[in-house]
């Protein structure tokens, strides 16, 4: 659901298939539903066969979470499939593992995601921690960021942006890009994120989809589709925020307390999983238009 909003809002249609079902997000403590296999992706993908529809038709193709190793096996044929359909068809790959140290989907999809999945995407948006599970290098300081661009690279990606990495202070998260141009030569930027002091769920499937929308709408401008990625998400989850707030305090009679004060961090740190579903449908404007006031810096790694 965080991916397919913003998709739709910058003018792709977008066709989303669920790899799992579940009750609700697993942010939280509990959820119940099914996770897919790929015998029944591989059915949905003989309907779009049967009908046709498969046949060239799409332009894009975006994963995110995915709960089984077979589903994810099935993801590798299905990017051979309809890149034979369409060779121009780009596959943005989200590989959702884990954040913070902690893997959260079965171990046994690592080795798929490294050895079958990166060498077809052309796009690919991973966390630092996700970067340095598939590349098995570790990235402490900004310059062991140029080996772990390379080890994509070199798989064959065209495009790797780092969403987050903890290579900033302690309130603000740093973004790496890095795109191979045609000539050969790389092209690569950092842009810094202010850090929120609460932990959102879905994050990950946004940055990727405003990433692809906005790649698709500027024509492959990274610089600028990364500013404008970074000001959606700063956007909706300043909504997100100022909306649990101002909710916990309308509930308990109290007054939303200045940024940055004791109070503040304090009523931050009580809020809830359900009090930080993200703000989409509401920031619908700043999908559309944002207005980026963080810029991106052209770097070498």
């Amino acid at each position: 659901k965080s991916a397919t909003f913003p998709l739709q809002v910058l003018g792709l249609e977008v066709d989303a298939i669920n790899s799992v079902q579940f009750s609700n997000h697993t942010g939280y403590p509990h959820f119940k539903g099914q996770v897919m296999n790929a015998e029944q992706l591989e059915e949905l993908m003989e309907g779009l066969h049967l009908n046709g529809i498969s046949s060239g038709l799409y332009t894009h193709l975006l994963t995110g979470y995915v709960g089984s190793e077979s589903f994810l096996r099935a993801v590798e044929k299905t990017v051979h499939t309809l890149k034979k359909n369409n060779p121009g068809l780009l596959y943005v790959c989200d590989p959702v593992m884990g954040d913070n140290g902690r893997m959260y989907v079965p171990a046994e999809l690592l080795p798929v995601y490294r050895d079958n999945i990166v060498p077809l995407a052309d796009i690919i948006t991973p966390n630092q921690y996700e970067a340095e599970l598939l590349s098995g290098l570790i990235i402490k300081e900004e310059r062991d960021v140029a080996a772990v661009m390379s080890w994509f690279h070199n798989k064959g990606v065209k495009t790797v942006v780092l969403s987050s990495t903890d290579l900033g202070s302690t309130s603000e998260l740093i973004c790496i890009a890095s795109t191979k141009n045609t000539d050969g030569s790389l092209t690569q930027l950092r842009i810094a994120i202010p850090r929120f002091p609460v932990n959102f769920t879905g994050t990950g499937d946004l940055f990727a989809s405003l990433l692809l929308g906005w790649l698709h709408r500027t024509h492959d401008q990274l610089k600028m589709s990364v500013e404008n990625t970074v000001a959606t998400m700063q956007s909706v989850l300043s909504a997100t925020v100022e909306h649990a707030l101002a909710s916990t305090c309308k509930n308990s009679g109290a007054v939303p307390p200045a940024v940055g004060t004791a109070e503040y961090n304090a009523r931050l740190a009580s809020l809830t999983k359900r009090d930080l579903e993200l703000r989409l449908v509401q920031s619908l404007d700043q999908i559309r238009n944002p207005k980026p006031s963080i810029r991106a810096v052209i770097t070498r790694l």
